[in-house]
């Protein structure tokens, strides 16, 4: 089994370098230092992106959306010094950590994002909005998120999916656990 291969999107020379640094033991790290670069190496081998989003040359919200549209199948980590807004919540990538981020965080939000593309389509979305409502929750006061119609949006959105969840696990039969349960064993 090859290793996962990681693209790390950092216009910073030295903060590649350390990012790739961290991860190369363990992972298949390319380094891209524009968004330009980024996009002419996305391609269906990526399984994750460290996206940084500001770039040089354009924004990392604009490699991410490009990644999207063309429906490549990889996961996806804003890690950036920008704080996040509440324009977060309609954004498709699935992990957004604030910088400077640790050696210890960086590989754990690497191992978070790989175990989620074992997940299927439900829980991903699920799994984004959750990471989601967690660092806008960390980073602005109640009164702001209570105040936030996008916000409110998030919430019942995660309300629908765990709603739809729920009724797919009750859904299951015993023997539908006991076969689940028996493949992630195998696995």
């Amino acid at each position: 089994m090859s290793e996962p291969t990681v693209l790390v999107v950092e216009d910073e020379p030295d903060i590649a370098a350390l990012y790739a640094g961290f991860l190369e033991e363990q992972y298949d790290v390319t380094v891209a230092e524009t968004a330009a670069e980024a996009i002419d190496r996305i391609d269906e081998t990526i399984d994750v992106i460290l996206l940084d989003r500001r770039l040089p040359d354009g924004s990392g919200d604009d490699v991410l959306e490009h990644t999207r549209e063309r429906g490549y199948d990889c996961r996806i980590a804003m890690v950036t010094a920008v704080e996040p807004e509440f324009d977060i919540i309609d954004m498709g990538f699935d992990l957004y950590l604030t910088k400077p981020v640790s050696r210890s965080n960086l590989l754990a939000a690497l191992e978070t994002l790989l175990t989620r593309t074992e997940y299927d389509e439900l829980l991903q979305q699920a799994a984004a909005l959750a990471s989601k409502r967690a660092v806008l929750e960390a980073e602005k006061p109640t009164v702001q998120l209570k105040k936030n119609e996008s916000y409110d949006d998030l919430l019942a959105r995660l309300d629908d999916l765990d709603a739809d969840i729920d009724d797919l696990g009750e859904s299951f039969s015993t023997d539908d656990y006991r076969a689940m349960f028996r493949d992630i064993g195998d696995a």
